[in-house]
């Protein structure tokens, strides 16, 4: 039992570390058509409006810690695709100034959507993974607009576990 554990932790960072040629949004290229895209990937979770044409949004929210955006220009052509679940992504958001709707545009569907006696409004929850899992908070005010955002770590393999 052990060594299985052992075996799929290994995989599992292997798989984090040598990257993105294992994902399968590796076979997504710069110049593929809309529906090339979605015949291999199958349909987008959701398609948003962008200023050079339009996104689809790839999230493996709530179980999944990644978030796929295929950028498409406005003829249909896939501009770039990233992952943006992640430190540099996350950093771009700007308190104040981004509202509900540039953060689902970013980052997709979060992970959860909560609510708490302590703060007034919506509190976006994103799951991903850096050197461990983690959670992404983004705080909305009673307007929509991000007012603070800040990670922290997720703690579903406790350290009590046993194997």
């Amino acid at each position: 039992m052990r060594l299985r554990k052992i075996l799929f932790v290994l995989a599992v960072s292997l798989f984090w570390l040598g990257g993105c040629a294992l994902h399968p949004f590796s076979a997504v290229k710069p110049g593929m058509t809309r529906e090339e895209v979605i015949g291999r990937m199958g349909p987008p979770g959701a398609v948003v409006s962008i200023p050079q044409g339009t996104r689809l949004q790839y999230s493996g929210q709530p179980t999944g810690q990644f978030s796929f955006m295929v950028d498409l220009d406005a003829s249909g052509r896939v501009l770039s695709v990233r992952q943006v679940l992640n430190a540099r992504d996350f950093a771009r958001i700007e308190p104040g100034k981004w509202t509900r709707d540039d953060v689902l545009r970013e980052f997709g569907r979060p992970t959860l959507v909560d609510r708490v006696a302590s703060w007034p409004g919506d509190i976006l929850t994103y799951r991903w993974y850096h050197l461990q899992d983690l959670f992404y908070w983004v705080y909305l005010d009673s307007n929509q607009v991000v007012q603070r955002a800040h990670p922290g770590m997720e703690f579903v393999n406790a350290p009590n576990e046993r194997d």
